[in-house]
Parts: C-alpha cells; sequence; structure tokens
C-alpha cells in the first residue's frame, strides 16, 4: 500500500488560528488496483511549535486502518513541510 496524491485538496475556514482544517480525495495504490476515498484531516500547530496531523475521516477502503492512516499521517506531514498544503 502507497498513498500516491491527494487530489481536489481545500482548506476550510476556521477562526482558530492554530488549526487548519483540509479536506480532499485520496489516491491509494493497493496491491491490485488503484482507490480514491474522501479525506479529513486537521493539521494543528501545538505549543512547542510541533505540527500535529489529525485524520478526522476516511472514506470506506478495502484495507486495514490503522496501517493506511499511519501512511496517510506520513505523506501529509511530508507535504507540510514541503509547502504542499493550500494556504
Amino acid at each position: 500500500m502507497r498513498v500516491t496524491a491527494i487530489k481536489n485538496l481545500i482548506r476550510k475556514d476556521v477562526p482558530i488560528y492554530y488549526r487548519r482544517l483540509f479536506s480532499g480525495v485520496l489516491v491509494i495504490d493497493l496491491i491490485t488496483k488503484t482507490v480514491e476515498s474522501q479525506v479529513d484531516f486537521t493539521v494543528e500547530t501545538k505549543p512547542t511549535g510541533i505540527n500535529e496531523v489529525i485524520i478526522d475521516n476516511i472514506g470506506p477502503v478495502d484495507y486495514p486502518l490503522l496501517p493506511l492512516r499511519r501512511e496517510v499521517k506520513k505523506y501529509i506531514a511530508v507535504m507540510d513541510e514541503k509547502g504542499g498544503l493550500p494556504g
């Protein structure tokens, strides 16, 4: 399993400045096929300055949820570090 992209990524307006909410379509390469699923997540900046990724919702995917969530969090963290999330 490999996360290849998050398409149609949009940022939702939130009045709390240290929380950023996003929504998009997750593209995942499974062993035999490519699957798309809705994903909602939050990037929250902690008082220490570290960004924490929180997966709020992942649409139904025929794959174990814990490894999928771990890989999605890693992918989002890298996107955030490289400036790939909408401002």
